[in-house]
């Protein structure tokens, strides 16, 4: 099992800056990888990649994140982080944290809301 604990959202406006950090704990500490997936208001798809990042640093992003967000990882400490720039109203919605081990889980989620 692997808990997930978000923290770092708010309001903010456009062109404003945010961190999001994610820590995972748990009897599970073969993780093997760890990201963040957005949720938008009214969004029936789901939730959409943002960025992931490997145990080993690879590094992927959603395609309209790219130059503007950074993920970022301290094994270590099992936390990943995203740091969020030049935020744009279209950024608002629920960012939730995943780990994958053998299986995925998932955070709770924390909100993030981009004024115009």
């Amino acid at each position: 099992q692997v808990q997930l604990v978000e923290s770092g959202g708010g309001l903010v406006q456009a062109g404003g800056s945010l961190r999001l950090s994610c820590a995972a704990s748990g009897s599970d500490t073969s993780i093997n990888s760890m990201g963040w997936y957005r949720q938008a208001p009214g969004n029936q798809r789901g939730r959409g990649l943002v960025a992931s990042i490997t145990s080993g640093g690879y590094t992927n992003y959603g395609d309209s994140v790219k130059d503007r967000f950074t993920i970022s990882s301290d094994n270590a400490k099992s936390t990943v982080y995203l740091q969020m720039n030049n935020l744009q109203s279209e950024d608002t919605g629920t960012y939730y944290c995943n780990a994958c081990t053998s299986q995925a889980y998932w955070g709770q989620g924390t909100q993030v809301t981009v004024s115009s």
